[in-house]
């Protein structure tokens, strides 16, 4: 009898294949991203005109396409004040340090995927600062077609302040959604590398984001799916780090296929 060889699959949440960049490098270059996202939200202002007719046209084709319409979340929403203040504070508070916890949780337990996902929100972030940049667009709760009220100005908190004399953001970068895109790609991320059969929850935070930024009238349907594009031909361009092999595993060998001869031992 041949001896059975024991063996065990590597964890693929196991040591990465690469070890922890420079924290003060990383730093920087978050910090970098930040403000290249700050300043190009900026560049993309003065385009009011341009974003509302844009605004009306993405409209017009959501009821082409036959989308739901964003006033029934926000209806569902209006049915209870404190209800839409969750709404509203969960738009303006959890987007920066949800992410934020996400690369730092990375960057302590999984360094090879923090640089993956850096590299991914890096893409992503940069692709929706040029769609900025080339197609401006009015959110929902700005057009008064939409019929949708600006539920953040009427039951708070609200991180915006009237559009011509705002001078932090760029209200008429509403495409793509990058509280979306983040968002996804932390839920992604997460599942990525955990392996509990709880780790799908984690869609639960995009799809609490989506029903947020549609319910408080901050963007279109249409919004959420150009960032989820964007996210897609990210992730597709960023390889994701393949796992290390763990010490001690014993992988079986294949036997070794003997050749016999045809009539041998006739």
């Amino acid at each position: 009898m041949h001896a059975r060889e024991e063996f065990e699959e590597p964890d693929p949440t196991g040591p990465p294949t690469r070890g922890r960049p420079p924290l003060v490098r990383e730093l920087l270059l978050v910090a970098g991203l930040f403000l290249v996202y700050k300043l190009g939200r900026q560049l993309a202002s003065g385009h009011t005109a341009e974003a509302y007719r844009n605004g009306r046209e993405v409209w017009d084709l959501e009821r082409a396409l036959h989308l739901p319409g964003e006033g029934a979340v926000q209806s569902a929403l209006l049915h209870g004040g404190l209800l839409v203040q969750i709404a509203n504070t969960y738009y303006a508070v959890v987007h920066f340090p949800a992410t934020a916890a996400f690369l730092i949780w990375l960057y302590l337990r999984r360094p090879g995927h923090y640089v993956w996902a850096r590299r991914a929100l890096a893409a992503v972030t940069a692709a929706a600062l040029v769609l900025h940049l080339v197609y401006p667009l009015a959110p929902p709760r700005l057009l008064p077609a939409t019929g949708l009220a600006d539920t953040a100005r009427l039951f708070g908190p609200s991180v915006y302040g009237p559009p011509e004399a705002d001078q932090l953001s760029n209200q008429f970068a509403a495409m793509p959604s990058l509280h979306f895109g983040w968002a996804l790609m932390v839920a992604i991320g997460l599942i990525a590398v955990t392996r509990t059969a709880w780790r799908w929850l984690w869609l639960l935070h995009p799809l609490v984001t989506l029903l947020v930024i549609v319910g408080t009238a901050n963007h279109f349907w249409l919004d959420a799916l150009a960032a989820a594009a964007l996210l897609g031909l990210a992730l597709a361009v960023v390889r994701r780090p393949r796992p290390a092999p763990v010490p001690g595993i014993v992988r079986p060998r294949r036997p070794e296929r003997r050749r016999v001869l045809v009539g041998a031992g006739r």
